[in-house]
């Protein structure tokens, strides 16, 4: 324990953080930040690079030491990279590995060591490595199972490499003292993996969003407004996808479905329909060339907003998508549900059954589902929300969302769960 604070201390391995855009990355400083009365935290990850591209300032050293909110943060130098190249993508991911490793040396004792499960496979080993170099006990938290992931969506098809990847996962889950997963359904692929013989211990913490910075603002709020307005958006009725445009979603396919509501497209309130796309991603100019070859005009394509935005664009959506692709359930969990919640929107998901964010939107009629590859039921559940419109079922649909976020899946909660189970190690 610190002879300083009576804390015992806790390593966390995460390739972004702030202020990287990552999702995760925003969800680790959460817990980072609201750990720190119980521990003394430390993170090493990679420097600013989540959208490929590095400032000047991180390209002198090879480690760049920071003190952020109480958190000591340990940034690894790495390549810059593009998100259509996949090659750069594996050099940038390497040379955060092997640089996590050399700067594990660079931290003082530590009791505990957290890892991420990204990036694939590597976020696991640098949790053992660091349960090893500290003699620590190892936290393995779970974002996404992989290759799983990767062979759900046909990234790589080579079977050795496939294998070889999920003996190396299994062999992190076992190293593990403990693994945290974001899912019901997660926890059953862990189960799935070991049919039951020796399951490491596992618990489920949701993971959240900030609910006291994001909520809910009417449409006549002059920042609101002045997004709407920006983005040609005012006085329209808005599906909106806000988060990473990426392999893991079938956009590819829905975007086909919209095609069924094109320019003129109205409510039965007389507003004009359009689905607006939110964030940056390896499918956005995929998607972009297929609606302008189409002359998609009510498919509306936004840059990635920074934080300090964020509270103002979700809140221009009247309906939010929340999808998946097949084969994702049990294997990743789309956070971007929780600032959909968050700001009472009423969702439009396209998710598998009995995976965790599908069971919370139905358990609390939030919205409506569908399956993946169901397009049929993705354009009536869309028809459904064009024809209510501004209605009170709407309007419930959203508030059942935000209640159930207030009460069960603040970032409070979730972080009060962390903070137990790694102290009940």
């Amino acid at each position: 324990m610190s002879k300083n604070s009576g804390r015992k201390r806790l390593l966390i391995y995460a390739h972004y953080y702030i202020p990287d855009t990552a999702s995760t990355g925003q969800i680790l400083c959460e817990l980072a930040e609201g750990l720190l009365d119980q521990f003394e935290v430390t993170v090493i990850c990679a420097v600013p690079s989540y959208l490929g591209h590095i400032d000047e300032c991180y390209k002198k050293k090879k480690y760049y030491r920071e003190h952020l909110n109480g958190v000591t943060v340990l940034r690894v130098r790495v390549p810059e990279f593009m998100k259509t190249n996949k090659y750069s993508r594996i050099r940038n991911i390497l040379a955060y590995f092997f640089g996590s490793m050399s700067a594990t040396w660079k931290t003082g004792p530590m009791d505990y060591v957290l890892a991420l499960s990204q990036p694939p496979i590597l976020g696991g080993l640098l949790g053992i490595w660091g349960k090893w170099i500290k003699h620590a006990r190892f936290i393995y938290n779970i974002q996404d199972f992989n290759p799983e992931q990767i062979r759900a969506v046909g990234y790589s098809r080579n079977r050795i490499l496939l294998h070889l990847m999920l003996l190396l996962d299994k062999f992190s889950c076992r190293q593990s003292d403990l693994i945290i997963t974001v899912g019901r359904d997660l926890v059953e692929t862990v189960r799935n993996r070991f049919k039951g013989k020796h399951m490491p211990r596992t618990v489920m913490i949701n993971n959240w969003i900030n609910e006291k910075d994001i909520y809910p603002l009417e449409t006549s709020h002059p920042k609101v407004m002045a997004f709407r307005k920006q983005y040609n958006l005012n006085g329209k009725f808005v599906f909106m996808y806000s988060g990473n445009i990426g392999l893991y979603y079938d956009l590819e396919n829905l975007i086909r479905v919209l095609q069924r509501f094109g320019p003129g497209t109205k409510t039965d309130d007389g507003r004009e329909v359009a689905f607006v796309f939110v964030g940056n991603g390896s499918m956005r100019d995929r998607l972009i060339s297929y609606a302008e070859s189409r002359r998609m005009d009510n498919v509306i394509f936004i840059p990635y907003q920074e934080k300090e935005n964020l509270l103002y664009s979700l809140n221009a959506g009247d309906v939010h998508w929340v999808v998946n692709a097949k084969g994702i359930k049990g294997v990743s969990c789309p956070s971007k549900y929780y600032g959909c919640a968050a700001v009472q929107a009423p969702i439009l998901g396209v998710l598998e059954k009995d995976s965790e964010i599908r069971c919370i939107i139905e358990e609390t009629g939030s919205g409506l589902c569908a399956d993946p590859g169901d397009y049929e039921t993705v354009r009536q559940n869309i028809c459904w929300f064009v024809e209510n419109a501004g209605s009170r079922k709407m309007l419930m649909m959203g508030r059942r969302g935000r209640i159930n976020l207030e009460q069960n899946l603040s970032r409070d909660v979730s972080i009060r769960k962390y903070a137990a189970a790694i102290s009940g190690l």
